[in-house]
């Protein structure tokens, strides 16, 4: 196995998927859940987001042309739906959390586009083609699935900051969470303008 490349593969997936920087909005998300739910809801969103990060370094650039999609539009996609739940967390999720939270937030906006965001989607497939051999292919495999392990860790331990905050330093952290969100979402799609103008106009 090819170290460095397992080495390149794991610190660009970590510094994509920041999980320090997600602890944050996963208990704003599901901080008013049971220690149990909660964790579950990690496991569910790390389980998805390792499952369309694999799907796309095997068959990511095949999928993406047969169904005519440029990866820009993948991001500005993701941009929209992260822009749907800052507005939640910003003005209040309405409802009982506990009937909504647990697999739906693990499926989004956790497991993609948070985790399995373009960023971390095109990473991938940039390594698997600079890949050549068996070696690589399992730097690359192991790269993925030990950034995906320490991602899972953050959220497995972040319920100690639950107790810490109590429901009032939730409230204040849901808030916070969706200026973030927000701010994450239109510097997606602002990249995806970016990166459509620059292909129309170098097209042209």
């Amino acid at each position: 196995m090819d170290l460095k490349l397992f080495g390149e593969v794991f610190v660009t997936l970590l510094v994509i998927m920041d999980p320090p920087g997600m602890v944050p909005i996963y208990l704003a998300l599901t901080g008013t859940l049971s220690a149990r739910r909660r964790n579950r809801a990690g496991t569910q969103a790390v389980a998805l987001a390792l499952g369309v990060i694999v799907v796309f370094a095997v068959a990511g650039q095949t999928l993406l042309d047969y169904l005519h999609v440029d990866l820009p539009a993948l991001q500005g996609a993701g941009g929209l739906l992260l822009i749907l739940i800052a507005l939640e967390l910003l003005t209040g999720r309405t409802g009982d959390p506990d009937k909504q939270v647990t697999s739906n937030i693990a499926l989004v906006p956790l497991g993609t586009p948070l985790l399995a965001g373009p960023g971390a989607i095109v990473a991938t497939m940039l390594f698997v083609q600079r890949s050549d051999g068996g070696a690589d292919y399992v730097a690359v495999a192991a790269g993925i699935l030990a950034a995906m392990a320490a991602v899972w860790l953050a959220l497995r331990f972040s319920g100690v900051i639950v107790k810490v905050l109590r429901p009032s330093g939730i409230e204040v952290l849901t808030r916070i969470a969706g200026l973030l969100l927000a701010a994450i979402a239109v510097q997606l799609i602002a990249d995806a303008v970016a990166a459509f103008v620059r292909g129309y106009t170098n097209g042209g």
